[in-house]
């Protein structure tokens, strides 16, 4: 059960955003991400709760960010609710899509489960439902993933597998590179991984 710290920041201007501290572990049902996240100065910044089916869709999502909540799962597409920082307005929504993303690491972990790319596989088309900061705004959006390159390195733990995604952004044609170890990010844009107290878990 992989527990750690990854430092969230703008990837334009390297802006500090967030620690997400998390804990994630293959489970009865799939996969499972908990973290919580602290701003720059200290304060409670929002949390993020996960749960995947075993094909990577997801079982239960629940955010919380600047007062705000999301609660979400894969059904008819995807369906979520997102309710106000005074609780008084709830407002539902539901998109043909394959799964959400937002800036937590997680998500990356969740879309490579869901898509399980070989490095000989052409690249694939996915629709995400994106929960945008600080008021998990939903936004749906279209993203091209291939698996670019695939890596064993020997450590004091056997060998780890590191898997190089290219995502591309198919509204703008902006391309980045994932690296992945079983359900832990290596690198990504805006993500740095701080800590990691065990192994990734292999998911496959």
């Amino acid at each position: 059960m992989p527990r750690g710290r990854y430092s969230l920041h703008d990837p334009h201007d390297h802006t500090p955003l967030a620690d997400e501290h998390f804990q994630c572990a293959p489970g009865p049902f799939g996969w499972r991400y908990v973290s919580q996240l602290t701003a720059p100065d200290g304060d409670h910044a929002g949390s993020v709760d996960l749960t995947l089916d075993a094909l990577g869709r997801p079982l239960r999502l629940e955010l919380h960010a600047a007062s705000w909540q999301v609660r979400g799962a894969a059904l008819d597409g995807v369906t979520w609710v997102r309710t106000d920082p005074t609780g008084t307005h709830a407002t539902e929504g539901n998109v043909r899509a394959h799964a959400f993303t937002g800036t937590s690491p997680a998500f990356l972990v969740a879309t490579a489960r869901l898509l399980r790319l070989t490095p000989s596989a052409a690249a694939t088309r996915v629709r995400l439902v994106a929960f945008t900061d600080p008021v998990l705004a939903p936004r749906t959006v279209d993203q091209s993933w291939a698996l670019v390159d695939r890596e064993t390195h020997a450590t004091d733990n056997g060998p780890l597998t590191v898997d190089a995604y290219q995502v591309t952004a198919l509204d703008t044609g902006e391309q980045h590179t994932v690296h992945l170890a079983g359900d832990v990010v290596l690198s990504a844009p805006g993500v740095e991984l701080e800590d990691l107290d065990s192994p990734p878990s292999d998911l496959d």
